[in-house]
């Protein structure tokens, strides 16, 4: 495993989490599906340990993916990972938990997003 195409990857997610999640994309419709508040909490400690989620979750997509994968390869993990797998499972969850399927849309959404882009980054490393 690469450290630092692992660390790239996850910072890459983070910076896509960033902008997915604010006004400009769908921040607003985000909170208005959550009640309208956002969530309580500390925003370093919010961010430091959504970064180390997602150092974890790129490094083992990293071990999936296998070494010196090609970006084909990377972006077709990263899809079946990020719609099948994770997709996939908020889908159960929301549906228990009757959560609003726009709301699934945008974090299922996401997630499908920070897969490709681990696939990308990961394939494409030298």
């Amino acid at each position: 495993m690469n450290i630092w195409a692992i660390g790239v990857a996850a910072v890459s997610s983070f910076l896509v989490g960033g902008l997915w999640y604010s006004p400009v994309l769908f921040g607003r419709v985000w909170n208005r599906e959550n009640g309208g508040q956002p969530p309580a909490g500390h925003p370093a400690r919010v961010f430091g340990i959504s970064l180390l989620f997602s150092l974890l979750a790129a490094a083992c997509f990293a071990l999936l993916l296998g070494p010196a994968p090609s970006p084909a390869q990377g972006l077709r993990l990263g899809a079946l990972a990020g719609l099948g797998l994770v997709a996939a499972s908020f889908g159960i969850n929301y549906q228990f938990a009757q959560r609003s399927f726009l709301l699934w849309l945008i974090d299922a959404g996401y997630h499908a997003v920070q897969f490709l882009v681990f696939g990308l980054v990961l394939g494409l490393w030298p």
